[in-house]
């Protein structure tokens, strides 16, 4: 089983790192035959190849069984002509990883702002909508016809809103509360989000043990705010998603605690939800626990699309050793109230793993 490590830039390398620990413990426990392989994206690579995702990284990650990729200071690289792309857009269109899978839970011994108990997980759609390095075969879809005017497209296709209600679906079935929630503003976009709904009603029908529900995206802010409890699989386009998730990923705790599972039918990639956090690199700060996370589901994701039992037990045995490790304050890391350090605290999970902690 051999794992495509993408450091990335910023406090990237020093996650992956705790994460590969992590990793390497169970596969002692587990003893999974894990083996890992190392690429440069990011600064490095453009330093090294004039580009910030060179075209061999994409067929190394189409070769592997998995990938762990560390955060990209994106924002901060020249522009397209100069070799500055998005390597998660890339590998996300690149092998198709439709569904971006963000758990949010609110964990003992850890203060979260919302102060209710919750768990639930976004299923947003991650190949198309409003982000425009994504859905158009050539080219960004966003356009400036003047200086000043700019054009932004938003495409939906009736395809990959079947897919992603499905797999929300999917993963409701197997969850005690059996519920999915779908977040649109149908009544503003009436094509493209009237497409969606017509798509998560469809797959509503497919899975009659699972009950569903609707709400409009400016409502839903407003209720995972006042009960995230209410909800159990939330169902959305890409824009969307990616609001909800970081919302309801800060109510739980904050995003260093939020793990994130980019997958398809053939591929999938744990990367940490958080960014790149250029201020605190290298300080040896940094918290971990969203790519370790990261890394349970991607685990657990392979056991249970390659059948092989061992892989989800690990990525469960990694959750779990997670969690006991976040109320250990000496362990943690200072964002979240510790006093730890990154490696120290993939040491307390890899110790916990081992049955040492």
């Amino acid at each position: 089983m051999r794992l495509l490590l993408l450091p990335g830039d910023g406090i990237g390398p020093e996650i992956v790192a705790a994460t590969v620990q992590v990793l390497r413990a169970a596969n002692d426990v587990f003893s999974l035959d894990l083996t890992f392989e190392e690429r440069s994206i990011g600064f490095d690579a453009l330093k090294a190849t004039g580009t910030t995702m060179p075209e061999e990284v994409l067929d190394a990650a189409r070769a592997a069984d998995g990938l762990i990729m560390g955060p990209v200071s994106h924002n901060a690289y020249p522009p397209r002509s100069e070799g500055g792309v998005n390597p998660s857009a890339i590998l996300r269109s690149g092998l198709d990883l439709y569904a971006n899978v963000r758990p949010a839970r609110t964990r003992a011994g850890l203060d979260a702002p919302s102060q209710r108990t919750f768990d639930l997980v976004l299923f947003r759609e991650n190949t198309e909508g409003f982000y425009a390095d994504r859905n158009m075969p050539s080219g960004p879809a966003e356009f400036a016809p003047d200086a000043d005017m700019a054009l932004a497209m938003r495409k939906i296709t009736r395809r990959a809103s079947a897919r992603i209600a499905d797999a929300a679906f999917a993963a409701a079935e197997a969850r005690e509360a059996r519920k999915v929630t779908a977040v649109h503003k149908a009544n503003v976009l009436r094509l493209s989000d009237g497409l969606f709904l017509e798509e998560t009603r469809a797959a509503a029908a497919r899975h009659p043990s699972v009950s569903y529900d609707e709400v409009l995206v400016d409502a839903m802010a407003a209720h995972l705010v006042r009960e995230p409890e209410r909800f159990d699989v939330i169902v959305t386009t890409n824009m969307f998603g990616d609001i909800l998730s970081d919302l309801a990923s800060e109510l739980s705790g904050g995003l260093g605690l939020a793990a994130s599972l980019n997958h398809g039918d053939t591929y999938a990639m744990a990367q940490a939800q958080h960014g790149s956090a250029p201020d605190i690199a290298g300080q040896g700060i940094a918290n971990p626990s969203s790519l370790i996370g990261s890394a349970s589901l991607l685990l657990d994701w392979l056991g249970r699309t390659r059948q092989e039992p061992a892989l989800s037990k690990a990525g469960h045995a990694i959750s779990t050793a997670l969690d006991h490790a976040l109320r250990d304050v000496m362990a943690r890391t200072p964002d979240i109230g510790g006093k730890g350090s990154t490696m120290v605290f993939a040491s307390a999970v890899a110790a916990l793993m081992k049955g040492e902690g």
